[in-house]
């Protein structure tokens, strides 16, 4: 029989040390289920498919000091050079990294008068050559991408064309296809002519981190100074730096090639807060569990000295192993589901705290549950070793004295 009865009046005759592990279970419930809920959601966001071929992609940045440099001849020319380099996929300009918290942002509008016109979400506002697409490793789902005769070098050119992301295009125009669809960037026309199945923006934490457009400007051009995104297998990578170092400057000395950095590396730094932040989470939940287990061993082992003739007693009386081993395991349980209700409940006020503090998302009710079952493993195993060396005291040592 579990004798609820005789173990909580037990209880209620030495309060302190179980009120002090019930306040313990409470806390410890309430942040372990805000902290697996946040880690859940840290790594969720890590782990996002970002439409690129990550482990491919670096980049790097030309410094020109030649004042008599044609830019747009240049940035041509150079272009020609990596994509003719060994080991080299594909190659292009490009105006912003991906992943990198560091960008260029725009809106469109549905109607060239600004005070009729409705805008659309902003988004990542990607620009390059025609190359721009296949060295992200992107996949086209609808429609198609810019011919070289296409390609303009300015914002002011005419001729404008775009492909957008697919979530982008969801969110303009619902299940309607967007190929022919005409936008307007200030009075300036842009045709949708293509739709990318996934194109991830700059900025990690934003609500529009989906949403981007890939528009026909080679911006390389436009600068003495350029940032060229170079797509290769990952064992060329590394020996790439020297090669197109040594390229470039071979056609022009007068410019310095720096800055190279992979993608990869770029979306490991980005992430670099919400990786730490798992990780001290993650670290805390561990102790907690811990430091609740140790507090219960610790109440287990001081109420078996405390009660050592009156389990010795029990025992000559006739009572089983089982019965002491079941006397502390109710004890636990009766502790850590009282403390795992009143703190699956805190856990739930301070999920709601949370949401208005820090716009995350509610705590769905599955992660105090799973706090509670969690740490009712954990106490299990905790408890049951001490309370098996109680159920094996001798009943002639522990009345030796009566």
């Amino acid at each position: 029989m579990l004798h609820i009865k005789p173990i909580i009046s037990s209880l209620l005759r030495s309060k302190s040390a179980p009120v002090l592990l019930l306040l313990q279970i409470m806390l410890s419930v309430a942040i372990v289920a805000n902290a697996s809920f946040i880690i859940h959601e840290r790594l969720t966001m890590m782990q996002r498919d970002s439409g690129y071929a990550e482990e491919q992609i670096f980049k790097f940045n030309v410094y020109n000091f030649d004042p008599a440099i044609d830019n747009l001849e240049q940035n041509k020319i150079d272009q020609q050079i990596l994509r003719s380099l060994p080991n080299v996929i594909d190659a292009s300009s490009a105006n912003m990294m991906p992943l990198s918290n560091s960008g260029w942002s725009d809106i469109y509008s549905d109607g060239p008068d600004a005070e009729t016109a409705k805008q659309t979400p902003s988004f990542a506002f990607y620009l390059g050559s025609e190359h721009l697409l296949n060295t992200m490793g992107a996949k086209l789902v609808q429609g198609r991408n810019f011919r070289p005769e296409e390609m303009n070098d300015s914002l002011d050119d005419s001729g404008m064309l775009a492909m957008v992301s697919q979530p982008l295009a969801k969110a303009i125009w619902g299940d309607e296809s967007p190929i022919g669809k005409v936008m307007y960037q200030g009075e300036s026309p842009i045709e949708i002519i293509g739709v990318i199945e996934k194109l991830q923006g700059a900025w990690i934490n934003s609500d529009n981190f989906e949403y981007s457009v890939m528009q026909n400007i080679d911006f390389g051009g436009q600068s003495a100074n350029k940032t060229y995104m170079v797509r290769a297998l990952p064992e060329h990578i590394a020996d790439l730096e020297a090669v197109i170092t040594k390229a470039f400057h071979a056609e022009n000395p007068n410019r310095v090639i720096a800055d190279f950095t992979s993608l990869s590396d770029l979306k490991k730094q980005t992430y670099s807060n919400h990786r730490l932040m798992a990780t001290v989470l993650s670290m805390m939940v561990v102790l907690l569990l811990l430091i609740t287990a140790l507090g219960l061993t610790g109440m287990v082992m001081f109420n078996i000295q405390r009660r050592t003739k009156q389990i010795g007693t029990r025992r000559a009386l006739g009572a089983k192993k089982r019965d002491i081993v079941s006397y502390f395991m109710v004890e636990n349980y009766l502790i850590c589901i009282a403390g795992g209700i009143i703190g699956g409940l805190l856990a739930m006020q301070l999920g709601q705290q949370l949401m208005t503090l820090y716009s995350l998302p509610t705590l769905p009710s599955v992660y105090p549950i799973s706090a509670v079952v969690g740490l009712l493993l954990v106490t299990t195993l905790a408890v049951i070793i001490p309370a098996v060396r109680a159920s094996s005291i001798s009943p002639a040592m522990a009345t030796r004295s009566v």
